[in-house]
């Protein structure tokens, strides 16, 4: 009896390259990086402002300039990365980050810093963009996936928060330009471990890039990220901050208008059509904005109402990154396969939102180690339990060619998430504590915790729009071809699954070839 042949495997069905760890390594560093440069400079921004006679008025460019060409330019990034290949996009990422971070640590006027610090949020959009793309592309059995973002989320959680605690260390022993030139060893060792990284292999998409979906998208992606930096010092309502948020969501209208409409679009619409991916991108918006409302609140509560140094204040978030880590890496990665990601995510928003509650309670007389530290933990458990779900939900079942702008994506949704929440826990603080007729300590204290219930509500929100939303079927992948017939040739889905006029011919056919 003759044996069929064994088909060949596919580029997807390969042996997992052996160095697809080492590979995980490098990439979490880059996020690690990203992330920590987040936050980095905010405790050395005093130090920053007396050594470059800054304004006061354009001390928040030291941050906004780094967040608006971050945010906005994910999405052509994500692009970009998916027609020039993500690890050619990664390293070139990584070489533009560690030059734009010599040129802000070695700025000699405030100006000069502004723009540094704006090539660096360009350059840290294309290593987002390509750095998850190339985890959901380096993994392709599923339960390695789910530990490999486990372990990218849990870093770039862990930046956000170690940045803080950085950056004093740094500030107060060698000076506040370190916050910056730190990572230029950092960008450069990641660099020289690409070179034994295994080569994306992943199809490249082909053509143009849409132009117009990129004008678009990204100047309403910047336009609002800019308008939302900005309320906190001007207010929603001045025009200026008013003129920028109206103008962001008509372009953004603009940009979804234009992508049914392209022919080869920005962002194509058969990403956003998946009901659980949707779900994701809500539950990722709104996790970062409680993340970014977090650390603001904790960082103005140790350090005004607690009177703990900057230095002490950044060791006090170390709670945030070790549990958010091991709840991801551990908890997650364990649950996330019985649970599934609607389960997942919707719990952990719910469980986040409980450690926010924690938060409200907080007195002149609370502690750190007896009500700061139980509000934490709890608040990284939901954090670190659903950032894996979110992750996989917002990148599977996406084909290869399409895994930058997906990874991009999940990105931009985080980023305008914490813009905005970030930016409108300020305002409603700032209103609440001028209100106070108390000391300034209770005002600053009772802005916080009145503060606090709006992403509060934002996370409870987010939880029964997921658990909705997540519910729906995804579609499922093709039956697989049964042993028992050979597989002569690979074929394209399109001609593989003929409809209309073809079907009916390629019917007729099989009936003359094998009458009844």
């Amino acid at each position: 009896m003759p044996v069929p042949p064994t088909p060949a495997r596919t580029p997807q069905e390969q042996l997992p390259d052996p160095r697809r760890w080492w590979a995980l390594c490098v990439l979490g560093l880059a996020q690690l990086m990203i992330l920590l440069d987040s936050t980095i400079v905010n405790v050395a921004m005093p130090s920053m402002q007396s050594d470059l006679a800054m304004a006061d008025g354009d001390r928040p460019w030291v941050v906004t300039s780094y967040t608006v060409a971050f945010g906005g330019l994910l999405l052509l990034a994500g692009r970009i990365a998916d027609h020039a290949g993500r690890g050619r996009v990664f390293s070139a990422g990584l070489l533009g980050f560690a030059v734009a971070s010599a040129a802000a640590g070695a700025a000699p006027t405030a100006q000069a810093l502004f723009a540094a610090r704006a090539v660096q949020g360009a350059f840290a959009a294309l290593l987002a963009a390509s750095a998850l793309a190339l985890v959901a592309t380096t993994f392709t059995d599923a339960r390695e996936r789910r530990k490999a973002i486990a372990v990218f989320g849990a870093l770039g959680g862990a930046g956000a928060s170690l940045g803080v605690v950085l950056g004093g260390l740094l500030t107060q022993w060698f000076g506040w330009r370190w916050c910056l030139l730190v990572n230029v060893p950092i960008a450069l060792v990641t660099l020289l471990g690409t070179l034994w990284t295994p080569r994306d292999r992943t199809q490249r998409l082909t053509g143009r890039i849409d132009i117009a979906g990129a004008v678009l998208g990204c100047g309403g992606l910047t336009t609002l990220v800019f308008g939302c930096s900005q309320a906190e010092a001007h207010g929603w309502t001045t025009p200026a901050v008013l003129g920028a948020l109206l103008a962001g969501v008509a372009l953004l209208t603009a940009f979804a208008w234009w992508q049914t409409r392209a022919t080869a679009p920005l962002l194509p619409p058969r990403l956003v059509r998946d009901r659980r991916r949707v779900a994701a991108l809500l539950a990722g918006s709104a996790l970062m904005a409680g993340q970014l409302s977090v650390s603001l609140y904790l960082t103005y509560y140790l350090q005004t109402v607690l009177g703990w140094s900057a230095l002490a204040s950044g060791l006090g978030f170390l709670p945030i990154s070790l549990v958010t880590t091991t709840t991801a890496t551990q908890l997650g990665t364990r649950l996330l396969p019985r649970l599934g990601p609607r389960v997942m995510m919707t719990a952990g928003l719910f469980i986040a939102a409980c450690g926010l509650f924690q938060l409200t309670l907080l007195d002149p007389q609370s502690t750190y180690a007896a009500n700061v530290v139980p509000a934490l933990v709890t608040f990284s458990v939901g954090m670190g339990g659903s950032f894996l779900a979110i992750m996989t939900a917002a990148t599977s079942d996406v084909p290869p060619q399409d895994s930058g702008i997906a990874s991009a994506t999940v990105n931009s949704a985080q980023q305008m998430g914490g813009s905005i929440g970030s930016a409108v826990f300020n305002t409603v603080a700032a209103s609440a504590a001028a209100a106070f007729p108390g000391s300034a300590r209770a005002a600053t204290l009772h802005g916080f915790t009145s503060a606090i219930w709006v992403p509060l509500i934002v996370l409870l929100v987010a939880a029964a729009a997921t658990a909705t939303l997540a519910g729906g079927r995804t579609p499922k992948p093709p039956r697989p071809t049964p042993p028992s017939e050979p597989l002569t040739r690979a074929v394209p889905r399109a001609e593989a699954e003929p409809s209309g006029p073809d079907m009916a011919l390629r019917g007729s056919r099989q009936g003359q070839e094998n009458p009844a």
